[in-house]
């Protein structure tokens, strides 16, 4: 890759002011700078020179992560070894979630469009939200996280359906059984919203309807600030725009 070829890349993948686009310059030019002290450096020759590789986004001052997908899966994890399942079912949640829940207890998930994974104590299955392969009533433990919102909106390659999130969200009712819980994770506005075809966004109000006959054990919030609250006071998921609402359900 020469000099040329990465001054292109920067401007057509990033489309930069002419400011920001300078800052990408600096940081390319310094990356050839410090290339050529490296190499000035290495007379051990212990590697061959492969191709250039320039990372000139990684300089920050803090490690930077997406707030929605650290905490709300950290947040489940703690409440599956409050749960202390014999083993839990997944429907279409964080694949990451998944593989570390699988240390804890087994784990089966599913989805339509199935994960080739190896590890032990992980089962992936395929599986349709509007169709579980299970029986009435059947399941202990169960997580579908940030993935009703996107049900019916052909993101995924689903079929168009504006009740779809309804649908699936009977479908987790109809097979946790009494006792069983629920991790249950939705984008959270103060104004419900369909963002055509990326998702909806659910207010709290209407999460505590469409589980009215269950009981609420915990909840948590992760705000439009990126800060994570555990059982926030309501007024708190009225000022979010695109927050994450996270629940723990018991079927009654």
């Amino acid at each position: 890759m020469t000099m040329k070829d990465s001054i292109a890349i920067i401007y057509k993948l990033y489309k930069l002011q002419t400011k920001e686009l300078f800052k990408q310059l600096a940081k390319l030019f310094l990356f050839y700078k410090e290339k050529k002290v490296f190499l000035a450096n290495s007379n051990q020759k212990r590697f061959e020179l492969g191709q250039d590789y320039p990372c000139l986004l990684d300089r920050t001052k803090t490690t930077g992560f997406d707030p929605h997908y650290l905490y709300h899966v950290a947040w489940a994890c703690r409440k599956i070894v409050a749960i202390n399942p014999s083993k839990h079912i997944d429907i279409s949640s964080s694949l990451n979630f998944c593989a570390n829940v699988s240390a804890i207890v087994p784990t089966e998930f599913y989805d339509f469009r199935p994960a080739d994974i190896c590890l032990d104590g992980l089962v992936c299955k395929s599986a349709n939200i509007l169709d579980l392969p299970h029986e009435d009533n059947s399941v202990e433990s169960l997580s579908c996280m940030h993935v009703v919102e996107h049900i019916g909106l052909g993101r995924y390659g689903d079929s168009i359906d504006y009740n779809g999130d309804l649908k699936a969200i009977r479908e987790l009712k109809r097979v946790l059984r009494a006792d069983g819980s629920l991790i249950f994770v939705v984008p959270i506005s103060a104004t419900p919203e369909i963002e055509f075809n990326a998702h909806r966004k659910y207010s709290f109000e209407q999460v505590m309807d469409l589980f009215a006959e269950f009981k609420l054990i915990e909840h948590a919030l992760v705000t439009d600030e990126h800060q994570f609250v555990i059982n926030p006071e309501p007024q708190l998921y009225q000022a979010q725009h695109y927050g994450c609402g996270c629940f723990w359900f018991k079927k009654r």
